[in-house]
């Protein structure tokens, strides 16, 4: 068997690409509109994978049959409880397009993820739906809550993930086991980024930053800034001894209070996120940080990548 193929839609900064990357995938496409987000897969993996910077309504799938695997992170602005959670009413809902190009390549696996909010019974139809579609494309797929904090993430991080499983493959899929070790802490995930320019009170800060982080916000172009979320959110924050009103440019440094509230900075996030430090990100602040709130974290999408690979591994017939 050849190694695993993948399209993704809705790429953003790379974060379920990089997961799937090491669950074995090679990619096929990585589709995105967003120009900052386009650049950062292209500084980080411009010479492997084929980057599409375009709207999803103009991919073909028919140039992608044969592909094992359909991805992507559809928005959530539909179904987010922060917005008006319009469902297919919301122009900005692209599991249509994800269906047509899924109906058009044909592939062995689906893998979707979105927000918390899609599981509301206000959407069990719009999920069946969804389903009885797939059904009829000669799918098996499921719905399930997966928490980035079962896998490895410091922060809680719901989200609801859609897998779909062609047959004869299907009786072969399991969804991830949580990982049995505890999640690492905020303080102990930072503690090197936050003490890097010399502040005195990094090590006490990290012993005081001693759980998961509350669910990172990205916002969108047109609401949200480089902050840590809504107000319920920045006072999660500020027990953990970080200041969530902004992100900084850099860290604290010597002439930091010992005791003050830091702020964040985008590479501090991006590894709550679950990021490798060399995970570059394009644009300014703003735009960087918007790209790292929304990403999918590759721990979770790597438990869930190598999840649907053992499905599809060596297969009668294959």
């Amino acid at each position: 068997m050849g190694e695993l193929t993948v399209l993704e839609i809705c790429a953003g900064a790379g974060g379920q690409a990089l997961g799937l990357e090491q669950a074995g995938f090679s990619h096929a496409a990585a589709v995105e509109i967003d120009a900052d987000a386009c650049e950062t897969l292209r500084l980080n993996r411009g010479d492997h994978w084929k980057i599409i910077e375009d709207d999803v309504a103009n991919v073909d799938g028919r140039g992608f049959g044969g592909t094992d695997l359909f991805a992507g992170g559809v928005p959530c602005p539909p179904f987010s409880i922060a917005g008006r959670q319009l469902g297919h009413a919301d122009e900005r809902d692209l599991f249509p397009q994800a269906l047509r190009l899924i109906a058009e390549m044909r592939p062995r696996a689906v893998l979707l993820e979105n927000v918390r909010g899609l599981s509301a019974a206000r959407f069990d139809g719009y999920r069946a739906q969804v389903l009885a579609q797939l059904a009829d494309l000669g799918f098996r797929a499921w719905w399930q809550l997966v928490n980035a904090s079962e896998h490895g993430v410091p922060q809680l991080r719901p989200r609801f993930v859609l897998i779909g499983i062609a047959e004869p493959w299907a009786a072969a899929f399991r969804w991830p086991d949580p990982q049995q070790a505890p999640p690492p802490t905020v303080g102990g995930t930072l503690a090197g980024l936050m003490g890097e320019a010399g502040w005195t009170g990094a090590a006490n800060w990290a012993r005081r930053a001693s759980r998961i982080a509350p669910t990172i916000v990205g916002g969108s172009k047109k609401h949200g800034g480089p902050d840590l979320g809504p107000t319920r959110a920045r006072a999660a924050w500020r027990e953990l001894g970080v200041d969530g009103l902004g992100v900084a440019d850099g860290p604290p440094g010597p002439g930091f209070p010992p005791d003050g509230l830091p702020k964040l900075t985008v590479p501090m996030v991006a590894r709550l996120q679950g990021f490798p430090d060399s995970w570059r990100f394009s644009g300014r602040k703003t735009a960087a940080y918007r790209q790292v709130g929304n990403a999918f974290p590759p721990p979770v999408a790597r438990a869930l990548g190598i999840a649907i690979a053992a499905a599809l591994g060596p297969q009668p017939g294959r």
